[in-house]
């Protein structure tokens, strides 16, 4: 059986009666544990930014944070997926999110993410408006011939 196929195994009535929840979704779908969380590697660079060059982090605290940061996205991107259904859409949006952060109780974060959101949306919009120029600049260039006829 493939890497894929182990990971997407149905779970069957025995194991449901066992319960060892934590590997399964509700969809009835197994999870190994290294699809439920997030790759300990960017875990580990996040980390290491305000531990000092010869500091070293323990692999339990790494893998602690890994399933504590992991945890916290699927809880708050629940609730996030829960309004966007309760809305019939089929897409989260940040301001599904930031919804989310505050039913939840994490109120002290939907402030600078409002503001990081508002930047983020405005960057994206000048970075789509500059790709659109340039587009724009480069057709009217292909447009025209060398002696300045069309």
């Amino acid at each position: 059986m493939s890497n894929s196929e182990d990971s997407q195994q149905y779970v069957k009535e025995e194991d449901e009666a066992s319960g060892d929840e934590s590997d399964k979704q509700d969809s009835g779908i197994m999870l190994r544990e290294q699809d439920r969380f997030l790759p300990i590697c960017n875990i580990i660079k996040i980390m290491k930014v305000p531990v000092p060059q010869n500091g070293k982090i323990a692999k339990d605290a790494r893998e602690c944070i890994q399933e504590c940061v992991s945890e916290f996205i699927s809880f708050i991107s629940s609730e996030a997926i829960e309004r966007s259904v309760a809305e019939n859409r089929k897409t989260v949006n940040g301001d599904d999110l930031l919804v989310a952060f505050s039913n939840l109780g994490f109120d002290n974060y939907v402030e600078p993410l409002s503001i990081y959101l508002q930047k983020y949306r405005e960057s994206n919009k000048s970075d789509r408006n500059l790709f659109l120029d340039s587009s724009y600049a480069q057709n009217e260039d292909a447009g025209s011939t060398h002696d300045g006829k069309q």
